[in-house]
């Protein structure tokens, strides 16, 4: 599948755009509008950024226990049910009078039960698509996210601006409900992708098996890591320039659009694998210009161009899923998008942290950095192995093909059983 006819073709896949737009709209307003509700009641950089991104830091907890679920619910009803906890908790945080404690309380709590829908809502496109078209098709869903954060963070200061931060809240909280009737009504009951009722020791042990793989360790870690230290310096906007903090943030949204588009419909196959790399080193490299504390024009240009990096994501996932069986489709793609919002936090974190003791800009420059220092000590880590063979650690229902004296042995896909079917491919 290589055309966005052919996508927009297959059946169930637009109310899952739809349910998945919605969603990112809702997070959007409701991010902006608690940030900014925060920043005014505190005046610190590091709770205005938590406020935004501190959710992400719940899920360790969710993926250490309820990760599971993701491919152990029907689809239908666990992003229904989702979107419908999102909502009510959203609203909840729009209650005048609420303290700042009670809101990070919510956010903690919500940020726990909605770690599995990013294995839930992936895992089913995996499983629409297959894996020939999950590139295009999640390519299509980051393109919709940046151009929906594009136009959700101008309306989200607009707004603000004219329902105040509360108003904006109930905006987000109302999204939330809208994906989860679009979940209801627009997909088909599909049946969970593995038996057995979601538990801990499942998510635990699904977790060690996944973790068990050092090319996918790699993966993982290349997924997360350098993507959640840039977004820690996206989470200072506020603090950095309260009245164009919603500019910067759309710039980073368009410029993480143009690259999913470049990177999902027209980037050669060929090309894939030594992209990636390059892409996190793009992701990083242009904030370190914040050190210079730049006027608002270079500091626009700046993050545009350093958002295009965004789509080494799309390289690494389709990396991902080949080296997956389909029955942890989805719970390989929860762990990464889990492991991603919580690296996410983690970046907020560290970034806000050093915004307190410095400034803004030191930060998000320092921030940049690490990234950079990350990527290149994962694309420096040896040990790699050619792309098309198979590692020794294979699940069981695969048997190796005959390779001649002195060659490594060629594993062949086609020998694989549906339950370990891609287990093992190298990046």
């Amino acid at each position: 599948m290589r055309t966005y006819r052919e996508l927009l073709r297959t059946p169930e896949f637009t109310p899952l755009f739809l349910n998945a737009s919605a969603q990112v709209a809702a997070q959007t307003v409701s991010g902006l509008a608690l940030a900014l509700l925060v920043h005014e009641r505190t005046g610190s950089p590091l709770l205005s950024a938590l406020a935004m991104f501190g959710p992400s830091l719940a899920q360790v907890a969710g993926a250490l226990t309820l990760l599971s679920a993701a491919d152990r619910l029907p689809p239908r009803a666990a992003l229904t049910g989702l979107g419908l906890l999102l909502g009510l908790g959203t609203a909840v945080q729009a209650v005048p009078g609420l303290p700042v404690q009670a809101v990070f309380a919510v956010l903690l709590v919500l940020g726990t039960v909605a770690s599995p829908g990013g294995g839930v809502r992936y895992g089913l496109l995996n499983e629409i698509l297959g894996r020939d078209g999950y590139l295009l098709g999640r390519s299509v869903l980051n393109m919709s996210a940046g151009a929906v954060q594009t136009c959700g963070f101008a309306a989200g200061g607009l707004l603000v601006a004219a329902l105040s931060p509360r108003g904006a809240l109930l905006v987000g909280a109302a999204l939330h409900l809208a994906a989860a009737a679009v979940a209801r009504f627009g997909l088909a009951g599909h049946p969970p992708r593995a038996a057995g009722r979601p538990s801990v020791a499942g998510t635990r042990r699904n977790n060690a098996l996944l973790w068990s793989s050092g090319p996918r360790r790699r993966v993982y870690l290349a997924l997360w890591v350098p993507n959640g230290l840039i977004v820690g310096c996206e989470a200072l906007f506020v603090s950095y320039s309260p009245r164009h903090a919603g500019l910067l943030l759309a710039s980073a949204a368009l410029g993480m659009l143009a690259g999913d588009v470049l990177v999902g419909r027209f980037l050669p196959s060929r090309l894939r694998e030594r992209l990636a790399p390059a892409l996190l080193l793009l992701l990083a490299a242009p904030y370190t210009v914040f050190a210079l504390d730049p006027a608002l024009p270079l500091a626009v240009a700046a993050v545009t161009l350093a958002s295009v990096g965004y789509a080494a994501s799309l390289l690494l996932q389709e990396r991902l899923t080949a080296m997956t069986p389909h029955r942890l489709s989805g719970h390989a793609l929860g762990l990464h998008s889990s492991g991603m919002l919580a690296w996410q936090g983690i970046g907020a974190a560290l970034a806000g942290a050093v915004a307190q003791y410095a400034s803004p800009p030191t930060a998000m420059a320092v921030t940049a950095v690490l990234s950079v220092a990350v990527t290149l000590a994962l694309a420096l880590t040896p040990g790699r192995i050619p792309r098309g063979r198979r590692s020794s650690a294979a699940l069981p229902g695969c048997r190796p093909g005959q390779g001649g004296p002195g060659r490594q042995k060629r594993w062949d896909i086609r020998h694989c059983s549906r339950r370990g079917r891609g287990e093992g491919w190298t990046p």
